[in-house]
This record gives C-alpha cells, structure tokens and sequence, in this order.
C-alpha cells in the first residue's frame, strides 16, 4: 500500500503537492494528517475535489501494518505528520519538498530504496510542474489552477527572495494548460469576517510589544473553544497595521495551544524560534501546536527562546570599511590634494603614530587652496573632535549621529585606533534594506543582503571546485579573512555561460591566505610578494588564482597603475567595466552572497558594456579594446557615455601614450577573438583604427582584403594543414599592407612588442609583396619546384598574407596548391638508407636529397623502392 500525504494544517502548496503526487502514483492513498487550513477546505469543497482524489480517508480507515511506501509532501519535519509520524523509517519514503533545511531527509538512514528529491526553488509545486513538463503527462486545467494556487502562496504571489526562475517558467506553463488566475487570486485574497475580526480586537488587546536586540516583536494571546479556521493572515495583518518586526499569535484551546508566528527581519528566524515546540516552517512564517501546557509556560519558554535566538542587529563594525586611506596631519594641504584626487575620495582621517586625531575634507582642502594655504599642515584646518562611534555600536545610532551632526564620514574608533569608516552610501545601503523589509513583511528573511548564489555554484562548477569554494571560505572563517569569487567566472555564471577560472581576493593577506590552502590541498604555490597575489597549482585540478584587495591609482594617464591593499569595494572599482565588479563572497556565513556595488547585474540584464567613471579611459585607454572585445563576444552594446568617453580619448592622443606592449597585447586579444572584418570595422567605428597609423582608413579595398581573409582563414580551419597559423600577427598584415612604405615601418614599429615580433610582421609583409612580384611575372610560377623554392623558407604567415590580398585567382591557385600538395613533400629515403647502398657521406648526400625533392615535386617518385631506383641511376651518371 502506498500512503500520500503531507504537513498538518495544509496549505495550498500542500494540497496541490498531493494532488501532483497522486497523478505519479495513482495507486497511492491521499491521508491527510490532521487539519486543512480553511481556504484549502473551502477551495477542495468549491471543486468537489473530495470526489475526484478520494480526500476522505482517514487514518483510521486504513490497515496500517499493510504500508510499504508514503510518499510526503511538502513537510520538513516529521514532527509535522501527526500519527503517520512513526512510518518514518519503517518503510519506503518517497519525500517532495522545497525546505533547504529538511529534518525528515536528515533523519532517514541511508537506505537505496527511499526517494529524496529536494529542490531549491519557491514551492513544492513547481517541483511537480518540472516533472510533468519534463514527462509530458498532461493537466486538466484544475489541476494546473491548483498547482498555481500552490506557487502563488508559497511565494508571496512571486515577490519573496525565495522566488526562483523556475517558479515563473512553472507558472508560465500552468497558464498554457489552462490555470485560472481569476481563481487563484480570490482564494489567495481572504475575506475578513465577523468572526476573525473578533479574534483579531483579542489578539491586539492582549498584545505587548518586546524589544530583544533592537528588535520590535508583538506577543498576542486569545482563547477560543475550538480552533477557528485560517488564522496565520491576521498575523500579518498585525504587521501591516503597526510596522513591527516580529508578531506571535498564541491561540489557547482546550488541551493546547496553537502558535502562529511571522517574521519581517533578517534577525528573527520564526522557524528556529518554534523548533522546540515541535513546529516548522520558513524563517519568515512558522507554527505549531502544543499539547497539555499552559498559556503562561508557553510564553515564557517562548521569551527565553527569542532571547537565545534573536541575531543581534547590525553593528558598525558590520556595515564600516576597512582599509582607509590616511594622513599624517603634519602633511601639507597640497599633499591632501593630490591624496584625495589620487584615490578618488573626500575624506581623509589624520593618523600620527597609530592614533586617530581627526578628519579633514576635500571642500576644506579646496577651500583652503584657493584662498593661498596650499604648504599649510593638514592639522590646522583638519576638524579634530568628529563625532566617532565605536566597531560595537548599533547602525541605528550611528545614522542618528550622521544625521543629526550632519556627518557624511563617520569614523570607527576602538582605544584610539582607526578600524574603518563609515560612509553615507554605507547608511543608505542599510536604511534600504530597512525599507524593503518593511515594505515587503512577507519577505523570507534568511536571504542575505544581496542574492544568494550557492545553487547556482553548485550548478555551475565541477564538485572538485565547488568544495574548494567551501574550503576557501572556511580557511579565510579561519585566519579572520574575507574572500571572495571575483572575476569573469562570476559574470559568465550569472550570463548562464561556463567559465571555470577561479579568481579569488582576499580582505587580508592574500600571500597567508594562499599558502593555507596549498596546504589543505597537497598543491604547488607561486607567490609575488611584491603585489600580494599567488597562484596554487593543484594536480589533475585547477589553478586558483589568488590577490590581495587592491585599490589603484595613476600617476599619469596611459601609465600602469599603482596599486596598494584596500578592500573588496576599491578592488571592484579599480576594474574596467560594471559587468566585472561582480563577487560572490565565499565565508561561511555568507557563502554564495552576491556582492553589486557597480550596477553589474542590471548591465547585464541590459546587455550593456559600461565603464565605472568618466576617467576609465584617460587611466587606461587598452579599455577601449576591451570594450569592443567584450561587445562582439557578448553581443553587448557599449552605452552612449562610454562611446563618447572613448571617442575623447582618440581625440586627446591618449592612445600614443600607451608602450607598444600594452597596445600590442589588447590588440592581440581582440582580433585573435572577433572576425578580422567586424573587429576592424569596430575599431574604424571609434576611430580607433588611428591608434596603429593616422592614415589607416577603413576603405573599400581594406574590406575586400579582410573579407577574403576571412574566407582564407575558414578554408585553412578544414584544409588539414596542422601548422598553426599566428592569427593576429596576419590580420595585422593585411591590416597595413595597403601602407606606404614608410608608414608600414613605422605602424609596425608602434605594433610590435618586442623585436623578434617586429622583424617577423615585417618580413611577412614584404615576403607577401614579392611572392605576388615573382609569380605575377614568371612563366615558370606553374612549375612546383620554383613554386617549392620561393617559398619553402618564408612563413605561413607570409603566404597567406599573399593570398589574401591578392586579386589573381591563378596567383591563389598557385599558392594553395603549394600549401596543399607541396609543402609537406619529402624523401622517403634517410641518411641511414643511403648509406646501405655505399655512399659515403659528403657533399653528394645534399645533392642526393635534392634531386628525389624535385622528383617527387614534379610527380616522378611516388614510393621508397623508385627513389631507390632512381638514386642507383644518379650515382651511375656520376
């Protein structure tokens, strides 16, 4: 016998749960373990669902020694199925569920014949809308309703955190099979009547407010005979009505009481809050019945629970950033100057000897410069008493201060020393989340304070690289680090691309950092002590790439910056574009934590290639490279602002300040990545084609050639030929052909990174333009051995280069033939064979060799036994 069934006091995710069951295992009995909530009851009787599913088994009815299989639903404690309780490892369980944290799934022994499927995702039922869209088993358009009504509640109507892609995708397929939305929404809206109106004036005027942490909760008591139907809704009507953080409902039956609790902070777990009475739930709404205990008992166990359990509220030290910028106050105002413009900030804390003496601003520095104090010290114009907190005082009292005092920079003092700062972005950061927790009471509260990526990690990488994420985590837990995920594999995790380069940051000594975890892994450490960044080589896995938090500063434009330990926020700052800043924080108690301080995931959502500030390109024009590499690899456009910021920066001459390095290596980048035509095209589109010669234009003739390079290049990808083929030192070649002499030479010049480089794109160009000479005025351009020694000795590079540009299709004919057919012609015969046949080593074997080379080129010798015969005959004529 197969049992169905699911929690006590079902809900809409329950009953559309065993429902969805019922259709994978018709032969299964639904059993509801105890009550139904009240518009469950009203919705089953609505749609006589009683008939159709057979609702009205009890447990009673059933000969339980003869079940073998439950299947449950829905529930997350076994605490939770009433008497169906003690099934729990005595048979085979089948468990459907969407609680991450699932006390039936850890309290089941290993056994091969239990089904878990537990999925991360809003509701139950979109687990079972999976399976029917993945199975094709059709709906009828009740059932579709009903696993719609399941959804809606579960998720708030989809505005809870805990809302997954996969719950909208499951809508969107209920809706194609017919689910009713007019149904859906007039039993998710219940109407308050006469009598829960009278529990809900009981409830308030018995309720009393306490503070624990900070925290607002609203304790509210009532008795009633019996249980009076749908109650959790009054909660959070209580919680609309007076903004209040947390609300319990404690309703007192004859032999017990029923708890209801929700909650609208990160602070207050509701479900750990019930635990020990044997309830379950979400953090953010839970229940549960106590059997045979006074009202009072509960309330005080209940009181002594929340004290143990309220997370304290955020602190300064919390919210602060670490690694500030400082100055000694005996510095000039000059000197603060060219600190705050250096770095980008507006305040500078005075530290002389490790102690904190005060602050000084950019608007008093500016001021004070333009009335002539510029070799003035700091301390004499620096403010010396700002209000200070300390690293435990509540963010709550740090934005009183700010606020009042009118404070934009607050610092963090503990016994004299600065251990951070506190900006007004920090405090309006914190104050939204505020808001949206208010705004939005329903909201699970165990999502942190960006979105949580750890299934998508989990999904994303190899299990040998996600466990080294954890292990990370927990080395960085550890040494009192922060770490982080950074880089292009968090990007491409949130664009649904693999990327398995692993780019971590550390707040802290990324040297320490690394080294611990070459040790936990048995692998191989490469430290450059002088930036602060290594690189751990594990066997038969990846290479972790490791830094220090960097901030970055440049002295000059066009020059390589200098970079100094700062925190993740300055290290995200520093990089190119906001689809980069993106970091996925990897402690423990934050671990999968998105961390989007630059608007990344809005840019890309939009598909938008954005630069973080006017000067990007001033500090480093290569970024406008990048921009386009980036554009044509993703198929993003680049905003308005940054096309004109990169426009600008032609029209400055910022390009010529680049080393022929750098130039080089982001050229490199983008056309051995974008098609020779597009990637030209795109750098002709900013003007950028002047940054490699001032004449290079963009011209019709210009896009033949690349054009049908392009078309070389795909023929040689399935020619066969197996040499590998420089490919932007090609596209370079076509690129300035059409030059003058002496703007090839000097093009090249500004090109090339090294010399080796500069001498081969200049051979190449000028073994292009005399092979097309010679076989443009040579009868013999047919014959494969001048064909063999014109070209034997040039590059490949060279010869394709040729055939690129040139417009003769004999001459191309001519030219693949050689690449083809000739190229790879040699003797069958050795050294060691010639020998055999008694002939001495000299000059002769050079002459030998030459003579079977130009036989074979022209077709005469096709195996070993004619260059033999043929080797017999040339030394005869001798």
């Amino acid at each position: 016998m197969i049992i169905i069934t699911t929690h006590i006091n079902a809900d809409f995710d329950a009953l559309a749960s065993v429902i969805a069951a019922k259709k994978l295992y018709p032969e299964g009995i639904i059993v509801f373990p105890g009550s139904i909530e009240k518009r469950v009851r009203e919705f089953i009787e609505t749609f006589k669902l009683t008939e159709i599913y057979q609702f009205g088994t009890k447990i009673r009815d059933i000969e339980l020694s003869k079940i073998d299989t439950m299947v449950v639903v829905d529930a997350n404690s076994s605490d939770r199925l009433g008497e169906l309780k003690k099934f729990i490892n005595k048979v085979r369980i089948i468990l459907y569920d969407h609680h991450k944290n699932n006390e039936i799934r850890a309290g089941l022994p290993p056994a091969s014949h239990n089904e878990i499927m537990i999925e991360d995702v809003g509701a139950t039922a979109t687990i079972f809308t999976e399976i029917f869209q993945k199975k094709k088993i059709p709906l009828t358009p009740l059932e579709a309703t009903a696993l719609c009504l399941g959804i809606y509640e579960e998720t708030g109507s989809l505005t809870f955190p805990s809302t997954t892609e996969r719950d909208l995708f499951a809508i969107a397929y209920l809706l194609k099979r017919g689910a009713n939305l007019n149904i859906v929404s007039s039993f998710l809206k219940p109407f308050i009547n006469k009598e829960d109106l009278s529990l809900l004036n009981e409830f308030l005027e018995s309720s009393r407010d306490i503070f624990i942490n900070n925290i607002r909760i609203k304790i509210c008591k009532a008795k009633r005979e019996e249980y009076p139907g749908e109650v959790a809704h009054l909660a959070h009507r209580i919680i609309e009505m007076d903004h209040i953080d947390g609300v319990i409902l404690m309703l007192e039956m004859p032999g017990r009481v029923v708890i209801i609790a929700r909650s609208s902070v990160t602070e207050l777990d509701v479900s750990e809050l019930l635990a020990p009475f044997g309830g379950g739930g979400h953090p953010s709404a839970a229940s549960a019945t106590i059997k045979n205990k006074e009202l009072e008992d509960v309330e005080a166990k209940l009181i002594d629970t929340l004290k143990d359990i309220i997370k304290p509220v955020k602190l300064a030290k919390d919210i602060m950033t670490t690694h500030v910028i400082t100055i000694d106050p005996d510095a000039t105002l000059k000197e603060a100057e060219k600190e705050l413009t250096k770095y980008g900030i507006n305040v500078l804390p005075l530290i002389k000897n490790g102690k904190f003496l005060g602050i000084i601003s950019r608007e008093t520095v500016e001021k004070a410069l333009f009335h002539g104090f510029r070799l003035h010290k700091v301390i004499e114009f620096a403010t010396i008493d700002p209000e200070v907190v300390s690293p435990d005082t509540p963010v709550s009292e740090v934005e009183r201060i700010m606020i009042e005092q009118n404070q934009r920079f607050m610092p963090v003092i503990q016994d004299g020393k600065l251990l951070g700062v506190i900006t007004r972005t920090d405090i309006l950061r914190t104050m939204y989340e505020g808001l949206m927790r208010s705004v939005r009471a329903d909201l699970e509260p165990s999502v942190p304070r960006f979105k949580n990526m750890t299934n998508q990690l989990k999904e994303h990488f190899p299990n040998d690289i996600f466990a080294i994420l954890k292990l990370a985590g927990e080395i960085a837990d550890s040494l009192g680090f922060n770490v982080y995920l950074v880089g292009g594999s968090v990007r491409d995790l949130l664009r649904g691309e693999k990327n398995l380069d692993i780019d971590i940051v550390v707040e802290g000594d990324g040297i320490i950092f690394a080294k611990k975890v070459t040790e936990a892994l048995n692998g191989r450490v490469k430290t450059h002590e002088r930036f602060g960044t290594a690189k751990i080589i594990l066997k038969d896995g990846p290479i972790i790439d490791i830094a220090t938090a960097r901030t970055e500063y440049y002295e000059a434009p066009a020059t390589l910056p200098k970079v100094e330990t700062s925190s993740i926020k300055k290290d995200l700052y520093r990089r190119d574009f906001t689809i980069n800043t993106l970091a996925i924080k990897l402690n423990s108690s934050d671990f999968g934590t998105l961390i989007d301080f630059f608007g990344g995931q809005k840019d890309l959502k939009e598909k938008t290639i954005r630069v973080l500030h006017s000067l990007s390109f001033v500090e480093d024009p290569t970024r406008a490279l990048r921009a386009i590499r980036f554009s044509e690899r993703f198929g993003f456009r680049i905003s308005k602002h940054t096309e004109n910021l990169i426009k600008t920066a032609v029209k400055m001459n910022l390009f010529e300040r680049l080393s022929s390095e750098r130039l080089h290596e982001e050229l490199s980048l983008l056309l051995n990545e974008v098609s020779p035509l597009r990637a030209i095209e795109r750098l002709s589109e900013y003007n950028l084609l002047s940054v490699i010669h001032p004449s290079l234009k963009f011209s019709t003739e210009l896009k033949k050639r690349l054009k049908s390079l392009e078309e070389l290049l795909a023929w040689y990808t399935i020619s066969g030929i197996k040499a590998e083929v420089k490919k932007e030192r090609l596209i370079l070649g076509v690129t300035i052909y059409g030059l003058s002499g002496q703007a090839i030479k000097k093009t090249i010049e500004r090109i090339s990174p090294n010399k080796r480089y500069k001498v081969q794109l200049e051979k190449d160009i000028y073994s292009a333009k005399e092979i097309l000479q010679k076989i443009g005025n040579t009868a013999e351009s047919k014959d494969p051995v001048f064909l063999y020694e014109l070209l034997h000795a040039l590059s490949l590079e060279a010869i394709l280069l040729a055939i690129a540009v040139t417009e003769e299709p004999d001459t191309r004919k001519v030219l693949i033939r050689y690449l083809t057919e000739l190229r790879e012609i040699k003797p069958l015969l050795t050294g060691k064979d010639l020998l055999k046949m008694g002939i001495k080593p000299g000059p002769a074997f050079s002459k030998i060799f030459r003579d079977i080379l130009y036989e074979k080129l022209r077709g005469r010798l096709k195996t070993i036994e004619e260059e033999k015969e043929f080797v017999r005959k040339l030394i005869a004529s001798y």
